[in-house]
């Protein structure tokens, strides 16, 4: 008779009702940002509301098959550590627990099951723990409503009630809290998606290493903290393409991958380590550091990546190249990304395989880059670039056979910049057409104002060095021969030179070019001859007029016998293939005579004559000789 005045004192089948709606509606509101405290409110309501001593929302990980803590009310005030509540494996679990791990269906307990007496026994632990020994004397037991979190047909977790003491559940309670646990399901469904979507965008498909995205976000986070000591790697694997070439693109992403996982797990758990894409890492470290551990830590990560990797049956095994750079006040995180790359590139020019840390050398470097990266475009659309002229010279009377073109540019406030301050630069940002179609242009129309003053006569040679971006243009030729035929050069009088790395490394495509040149009647050589190792098989394949012997053989003087062997070599290897033989940089008298010993007659140098503004250039060819003093 009790037992049944308590149930009839119990809530009415309408207040349920509205107690799931409104528990609906906050949870329908929810956010994986706002869900635990949401839940921690529900789970305090529903204690109350339905007069029971404590209540918990436990989350199921199968993986590892135990039931996990998400929430409780009232949340203990002394919890011991390791909390035995926080995780309990299913293995060994008392009933209510062990049930959990598989049921789809309410679990109900009440003191007297027998079924339940471990779960009874663990019940007056907690009660004893919660409220003394005075408590669990007086404790029948236990009795408890778990209601199970299910997706498809499979349990995730349960919401349990629990009352200390005797206690029946009636059919329309029991059907409310299946309600509340449907929502609860819905609600933990839609967090799990938010946050797999939050974690897609934010880390690599390939590796699960954070991404750009992540790292930007991570280290204005820093940023904002102002601690000193925050650096960046920048790590970037040499040549992983020949790893693809050879082995497939699925060989390298397994070459990715394994590096990815040495360097997580050669880090602290806090440290960010982010792919950027393709073969290049960011690492930033949570804890501050020096320069000086800094570029100890660089070396253990260059040593690290280096080791070799099994992909398959083959070990393979590549070098890196990494950058080091320290945050600096007032930084935003592209500016420590784009410092470290530039360390990083540092390093790679360096011949790779090393560690370079970021230098106030390289910030004017780089601001150079970008001022010209910025302003090369225009400087070429009005016409704000000029050409000097470097004469090429018969060494036996002294007399001119041709110049060379060499562009400058007059920069409004960083003065003359030689070639090697923009060309660079402006092949990366596209500008290498449009730079070569200009020089060419140019030097053409001054070739036909110097002939037709009468100062060059026709067999006087114009020559131009061209990108090796733009040899391999599909328009090149024909901006060449466009040229041509608007300014009205003989196409005999132009030599394009093309430098012998450009060879070795697109010979196909180079052949092709050089036979469509020849085919419009223009000279072509090969520059800076000697340092490309260009064999005689290339030679065999390329149509061909001159070789130019690079500077480094010509500077130093003639003595060493190995530059004199090579000299000679490539004189001996023109007169087979009937080419002729330009040497460059000839800047002492000995070296003029060494040329002349081995049958090299035609040089360039500032022994001869440095290049020069058209002004000063055409008063020398007026006269057509250098004087070439004593012999």
């Amino acid at each position: 008779m009790q037992m049944n005045a308590q149930m009839a004192d119990r809530s009415s089948a309408a207040e349920l009702s509205e107690l799931v709606i409104s528990i609906g509606q906050r949870l329908l509101a929810a956010q994986a940002t706002t869900a635990i405290p949401v839940i921690q409110e529900i789970l305090h309501e529903l204690r109350e509301f339905f007069g029971v001593d404590h209540t918990c929302l436990r989350y199921t990980d199968h993986t590892i098959r135990a039931s996990l803590m998400v929430a409780e009310s009232p949340v203990r005030e002394s919890v011991p550590d390791p909390d035995p509540m926080a995780c309990v494996y299913f293995e060994g679990a008392d009933e209510v627990f062990a049930q959990a791990e598989h049921s789809v269906v309410t679990v109900s307990v009440r003191p007297g099951d027998g079924s339940a007496k471990r779960y009874q026994e663990q019940v007056r632990e907690v009660a004893r723990l919660a409220w003394g020994e005075e408590a669990v004397a007086a404790l029948t037991g236990a009795s408890v409503l778990a209601t199970p979190l299910v997706v498809g047909p499979r349990p995730v977790g349960f919401v349990s009630l629990t009352k200390f003491g005797d206690m029946v559940f009636t059919a329309d309670e029991v059907e409310a809290m299946n309600a509340i646990a449907s929502m609860l399901t819905q609600l933990k469904s839609r967090i799990e998606a938010e946050e797999s979507l939050i974690y897609s965008t934010m880390h690599d498909d390939l590796t699960n290493l954070s991404n750009r995205r992540a790292l930007i976000g991570h280290l204005e986070e820093r940023l904002q903290t102002r601690q000193p000591g925050l650096i960046a790697f920048f790590l970037d694997v040499d040549r992983l393409k020949t790893i693809n070439d050879f082995l497939g693109h699925d060989a390298g992403d397994r070459f990715i991958r394994v590096i990815a996982k040495r360097l997580k797990d050669h880090s602290e758990p806090r440290d960010m380590i982010a792919r950027l894409g393709g073969d290049e890492f960011i690492i930033v470290p949570a804890q501050p550091m020096s320069f000086e551990i800094a570029s100890k830590h660089a070396e253990r990560l260059r040593k690290l990546v280096s080791a070799r990797v099994s992909i398959g049956a083959e070990p393979v095994s590549r070098t890196v190249s990494i950058g080091v750079t320290m945050a600096e006040a007032g930084d935003t995180a592209s500016d420590v990304m784009r410092r470290a790359d530039q360390a990083m590139l540092a390093a790679k020019a360096a011949g790779g395989n090393e560690v370079a840390v970021f230098t106030d050398e390289m910030r004017k470097l780089h601001a150079l880059r970008d001022d010209v990266e910025f302003h090369l475009g225009s400087a070429i659309q009005n016409d704000a670039l000029t050409l000097h002229y470097q004469p090429e010279v018969d060494l036996r009377s002294g007399r001119i056979l041709g110049v060379e073109a060499l562009v400058r540019w007059q920069h409004p406030s960083r003065g003359l910049l030689l070639p090697e301050s923009f060309v660079g630069t402006a092949e990366s940002a596209n500008l290498a057409g449009a730079l070569n179609r200009w020089v060419v242009r140019r030097a053409a129309e001054q070739w036909v104002r110097w002939r037709d003053a009468g100062i060059i006569d026709d067999d006087f040679g114009m020559r131009v060095n061209v990108s090796p971006v733009q040899l391999v243009s599909v328009n090149f030729v024909d901006d060449v021969a466009t040229i041509v035929s608007d300014v009205g050069i003989d196409p005999k009088a132009l030599c394009i030179e093309i430098t012998e790395h450009v060879l070795v490394q697109d010979l196909d495509r180079a052949r092709v070019t050089l036979e469509a040149l020849k085919h419009l009647g223009l000279k072509t050589a090969i520059d800076d001859f000697g340092t490309g190792y260009s064999s005689f098989t290339h030679l065999k394949q390329l149509e061909v007029d001159q070789l130019k012997i690079d500077r480094s053989f010509i500077q130093k003087r003639g003595r060493s016998p190995d530059d004199l062997a090579i000299v000679t070599s490539i004189v001996d290897l023109a007169e087979s293939f009937d080419m002729s033989v330009v040497a460059e940089g000839l800047e002492t008298q000995i070296g003029l005579e060494t040329l002349l010993s081995v049958g090299c007659t035609r040089a360039q140098g500032r022994l001869l004559a440095p290049p020069t503004p058209v002004e000063d250039v055409t008063q020398v060819l007026a006269d057509r000789v250098i004087d070439l003093g004593p012999r």
